[in-house]
């Protein structure tokens, strides 16, 4: 799969003044830095010359204070401030000058109806103060930043359940811990009209999320279950094991491949089409009112193919199947008189 971004965001809209903005905002960054260095030369005390001269012949100190210190002097502090060289560098600026007459307005200014839809309101130019746009069309796309979700762990594998993307254009492959992505779906297809006491067959469809094969039992709910609370029909499902071809993103596209051979019945099966395959279940709808809910048990095969953290030992066998069980309810609408 190829998948292509452009190499840059959109064109940013030129403005008129940047020139003059641009130089206002390096004169105030060099006058920042002159008041700074002002600042700090004035924290450094001055170092009186006649005082090493007033106790040299009582303390002996003329020797040692005439031989020359390893390091920095003092007066090297002196560069801190703007040399005479540098204030040809300067930034120099023109002070803005007021200006007597202005473009006059369009003549229908007055005259032409006003649409309230086509005006920006005050918040929207004040939030692009370069360009202030008055129309609607003059908008442009305003900088975000990045939203990132948090990190988030396993308590028991300390696998990452969501882990943030700093790129948004990136397409790495991410870990794929969530159950959506390991239980197979399960999907109306076509409903036939649904009668009080009349048993109807309904087409659903079975999609397998994994790469692997996945066995799955339609199962009944058994008497007092406590999810089997929304039910107003009875349902009957296939008695048999349902076996799901790996999901395999070439072979949608590949209608040369040649079909696998599950020995499907033909009462029960649909149709099979790669990762997918077409069921049939019988409802009776058991109320003569109100919408036609169903409820049953779905028992598949799962196998962790992560890579745990603590690394295996030899007495360990390999991958583990585990059967879970989930539970299905589906809504066909109301009823038909």
């Amino acid at each position: 799969m190829c998948v292509t971004r452009a190499s840059g965001g959109w064109q940013e809209p030129e403005n008129p003044h940047a020139q003059r903005m641009n130089k206002l905002i390096e004169y105030y960054q060099q006058l920042a830095q002159k008041e700074k260095v002002e600042r700090d030369r004035k924290k450094l005390a001055r170092r009186r010359n006649y005082m090493p001269l007033a106790f040299s012949d009582k303390y002996s100190l003329g020797t040692r204070l005439q031989r020359p210190r390893a390091g920095a002097s003092i007066s090297t502090l002196a560069g801190l401030s703007l040399r005479e060289g540098e204030d040809q560098k300067e930034v120099k600026i023109e002070p803005a000058q007021a200006v007597a007459e202005v473009e006059p307005l369009p003549e229908d200014y007055y005259t032409r109806p006003v649409n309230l839809t086509e005006v920006t309101t005050l918040q929207q130019r004040l939030l692009q103060p370069d360009l202030q746009p008055v129309s609607a069309s003059q908008l442009y796309p305003r900088h975000k930043h990045l939203l990132i979700k948090r990190s988030l762990r396993c308590r028991k594998c300390e696998h990452n359940l969501s882990k943030p993307e700093f790129n948004p254009t990136s397409i790495k492959f991410k870990i794929q811990l969530v159950a959506v992505n390991y239980i197979p779906e399960v999907r109306i297809m076509s409903i036939p009209n649904l009668r009080y006491m009349k048993e109807s067959q309904v087409l659903l469809t079975l999609t397998n999320p994994v790469e692997n094969l996945t066995h799955v039992t339609l199962l009944e709910c058994e008497e007092g279950d406590p999810d089997n609370i929304n039910s107003t029909a009875k349902v009957v499902v296939p008695p048999k094991e349902l076996i799901l071809a790996g999901k395999d993103a070439a072979a949608e596209y590949d209608e040369l491949a040649e079909p696998q051979d599950f020995q499907d019945d033909p009462d029960i099966v649909a149709f099979r089409k790669a990762n997918k395959v077409g069921i049939f279940i019988k409802v009776t709808p058991q109320r003569e009112e109100g919408d036609v809910t169903v409820c049953f048990k779905m028992k598949h095969d799962f196998k962790n193919l992560a890579a745990p953290i603590r690394p295996m030992e030899e007495s360990d066998q390999g991958t583990e199947v585990i059967w879970l069980t989930q539970h299905v309810e589906l809504s066909f609408g109301p009823l038909l008189p």
